[in-house]
């Protein structure tokens, strides 16, 4: 008998189907939706999830792993930041995990195993964050670094041989094992509950940067196939989408409530070190709610971290577009007035100056700034500070404001800018 035959039959895809229309229910009531145009981006935002989700879940090959995109332009999450691409792959920790690649020209490259998902009422533990200058990378860019289990040695071990980024340990019969704190160079240990490698790589220059290479294999599955799709694999495969939907949708509603709405709007929090694990990247965060009338003046010190980025986000805590609105500026891409600081103006309507933040229209929404590869701590005095003002103010609040001013030849080039070099990024 034919499956369509039996009436009885549940489709495999009734969770996932069930889901997107619960995911919905939440998107329809969102309180802070206030206008048909907020509704709209969050259908919208809805509809990347679903094909997000669909992808990640096909992703989710225990034996035979491979990186996939975790956020980008078309389906977003996360408050993700424009200047990085993100990539992931799931692990087990009692696999053991070769990544190899070229270092490309991009500001960061980062790694961070998690441990355990993003969830409604918490965040995974990163209980491994660090940046390529931890690794060996060869003259010509390439690099290769081991993930595995805690590496055992035994008690009379013969000098450990590294060869190709494994470990061999030589034993005497009757020896005891024990676990080394010492893990060769490239070789990083997965912690227990781990579940994802993750990877970041950061343009600071949209023109310029090139981005690198990387790939990973698990070495007991390396030269063999996985097994082929069963019914009850499909099955259980829309279930998890299920879940992982609903669970996407829950998760970043809460996420500007744990860390961003709380503060005092219009303002920003001190620099912090990122939750989560990032152990190079400190951001400084807040909200703001402006009318048209109004613009917040941001000043910030040119920092000397490798990146230094800004950006806004919407209350579905994505990133606005930034394709073909400004809505972020990095370090490089911003003006610099000659005292050294960046001075920003973030409005609906524009105010005629090039680090025009655009709010596309929102009244409400998240700031955000990060500095990545740092190497010590940012202090207060390199964080932010805001000013709301009235948007016909904006030209004397603004000490150089003669050498920000921009006419809309000059704004239309700008913005041609930023669609040419994303789409070169995009297809890199």
């Amino acid at each position: 008998m034919a499956v369509g035959d039996d009436a009885q039959h549940e489709l495999a895809t009734a969770p996932f189907s069930a889901a997107i229309a619960d995911a919905e229910r939440l998107i329809a009531s969102a309180d802070f939706a206030e206008t048909d145009a907020d509704l709209a981006e969050g259908y919208d935002y809805l509809a990347g999830s679903i094909s997000a989700i669909l992808q990640l879940v096909r992703a989710h090959n225990k034996s035979h792993p491979y990186f996939v995109t975790s956020t980008g332009p078309y389906s977003k999450m996360g408050l993700d930041n424009p200047d990085t691409i993100y990539y992931h792959a799931v692990v087990e920790p009692n696999g053991t995990y070769v990544v190899r690649g070229k270092r490309g020209t991009t500001t960061d490259l980062s790694f961070q195993v998690l441990c355990g998902e993003y969830s409604a009422d918490s965040v995974p533990g990163g209980d491994e964050a660090f940046d390529d200058r931890r690794l060996d990378i060869a003259d010509d860019g390439s690099f290769e670094l081991t993930f595995g289990p805690p590496v055992e040695r035994s008690e009379g071990d013969v000098p450990v041989e590294r060869s190709e980024g494994h470990v061999s340990v030589e034993r005497s019969e009757g020896d005891v094992s024990v676990e080394r704190s010492d893990p060769p160079k490239n070789y990083f240990v997965l912690p227990e509950g781990a579940t994802t490698l993750a990877v970041r790589e950061v343009y600071s220059d949209w023109d310029t940067e090139e981005r690198g290479r990387v790939d990973i294999e698990r070495v007991d599955t390396v030269g063999t196939a996985p097994d082929e799709v069963s019914l009850e694999r499909m099955k259980r495969r829309y279930s998890t989408a299920a879940k992982m939907l609903t669970s996407r949708i829950n998760t970043w509603f809460n996420f500007p409530k744990w860390f961003y709405l709380d503060e005092p709007v219009n303002t920003f929090t001190a620099p912090r070190q990122t939750p989560g694990g990032l152990a190079t990247q400190f951001s400084s965060v807040g909200h703001f709610d402006l009318p048209e009338d109004k613009a917040m003046i941001v000043t910030v010190p040119r920092s000397q971290a490798p990146y230094q980025g800004f950006q806004l986000g919407s209350l579905w805590y994505i990133s606005l577009d930034y394709v073909n609105h400004q809505t972020s500026l990095n370090s490089d891409q911003a003006q610099v007035d000659p005292d050294g600081k960046i001075r920003m103006v973030i409005s609906a309507r524009d105010p005629g100056v090039a680090n025009w933040i655009e709010t596309t229209g929102r009244r409400r929404g998240i700031i955000q700034f990060r500095w990545q590869r740092t190497d010590s701590p940012i202090g207060p005095e390199l964080g932010p500070t805001a000013e709301v003002v009235d948007i016909d103010d904006v030209p004397s609040k603004l000490p150089y404001y003669d050498d920000n001013k921009i006419d809309a030849d000059g704004w239309q080039a700008r913005i041609a800018a930023r669609q040419r070099s994303f789409a070169r990024r995009l297809l890199g």
